[in-house]
């Protein structure tokens, strides 16, 4: 078992869980995305994320899926175990670290208001856990309504050891990352691996300025690959060219409440799953929508021709 560290880079997809039309977990289609990230070059999986419907499912499916993944990937897998309470996500984590996970995803809940309640928060999970579990603070107040500063994103890094990663999706946020690493370098905090997430949308900066790659679930992976790759061998204007082809569909894609309704859509499109269900409540993208999609689809494939689409 290969363990979550601070020196982690590159691309780790969020992997959509795959329904079919009645609600029940696609284990088949789970398979086919799986071998798809593999040919796509990311450096790891997520499991469990928003974007996986995690809420969704019981705790034997969340089980299952992982293990699941665990058996047909030699990649790092990080699984999201939020929960109301420490000992729901304790038991979880214990249950997907013992099947080989790399490491597990965290967010604060919204209920959290000041400094000292957020820090003492990530320091009780930690507790709750174990610090040898490799933690990954997800960092997303647009979503949890949980405002972290860098200087309490130092805090955590110096006082739970056991956390390795942020995952940064904070908008806007640039600056967010460029704090973060000054901090670092002063010897004020421990480094921490950058992996950003908002659906890849301000990436091609965000790895400029500092983070390590991306965390998050675009409907292309393979762009957010090139984009950590070319920026990293120092091609900039490469990077930013694949980006913003992209940029219109990975827009569309970033819709609140239809997002994963919009990815599921083109990864069915793609043959990578049976069919875009999610599971009940969850909204349905209409004939004009689909439509939309399709287009921007069309014009991706003129102008991104390493990419093979299917429409």
């Amino acid at each position: 078992m290969v363990l979550l560290t601070r020196e982690a880079k590159g691309v780790f997809a969020i992997v959509p869980t795959p329904f079919d039309s009645e609600g029940s977990v696609d284990f088949d289609s789970l398979s086919r995305l799986v071998n798809f990230y593999e040919s796509a070059g990311v450096s790891g999986l997520t499991l469990l994320g928003q974007m996986g419907e995690a809420p969704k499912l019981t705790h034997g499916e969340a089980v299952r899926i992982v293990t699941h993944v665990l058996k047909r990937t030699s990649l790092p897998v990080v699984v999201g175990v939020s929960a109301p309470g420490y000992a729901a996500m304790g038991t979880l984590t214990s249950d997907v670290m013992a099947a080989g996970a790399a490491g597990v995803m965290a967010a604060p809940p919204n209920t959290l208001r000041t400094d000292d309640q957020i820090v003492s928060y990530y320091q009780g999970i930690t507790e709750e856990i174990g610090e040898e579990v490799p933690l990954v603070i997800q960092d997303y107040p647009l979503s949890f309504s949980v405002v972290m500063t860098p200087s309490v994103i130092a805090r955590i890094a110096r006082s739970a050891p056991g956390c390795v990663m942020l995952k940064h999706e904070d908008w806007p946020g640039l600056e967010k990352i460029s704090a973060l690493r000054r901090l670092e370098a002063a010897g004020d905090m421990p480094r921490l691996s950058i992996l950003c997430g908002n659906g890849g949308l301000f990436l091609d900066f965000e790895t400029e300025r500092g983070a390590d790659g991306a965390m998050t679930g675009y409907c292309f992976p393979e762009m957010l690959v090139e984009v950590v790759r070319r920026t990293a061998a120092g091609d900039r204007d490469s990077a930013h060219d694949i980006f913003d082809a992209h940029l219109p569909l990975l827009r569309y894609e970033q819709q609140p409440g239809i997002g994963l309704a919009v990815r599921k859509y083109v990864m069915k499109r793609r043959g990578l799953l049976t069919s875009d269900s999610q599971r009940s409540p969850a909204p349905v993208l209409s004939a004009t929508a689909r439509e939309e999609v399709d287009y921007l689809l069309s014009r991706l494939a003129r102008e991104d021709s390493s990419i093979s689409i299917t429409v």
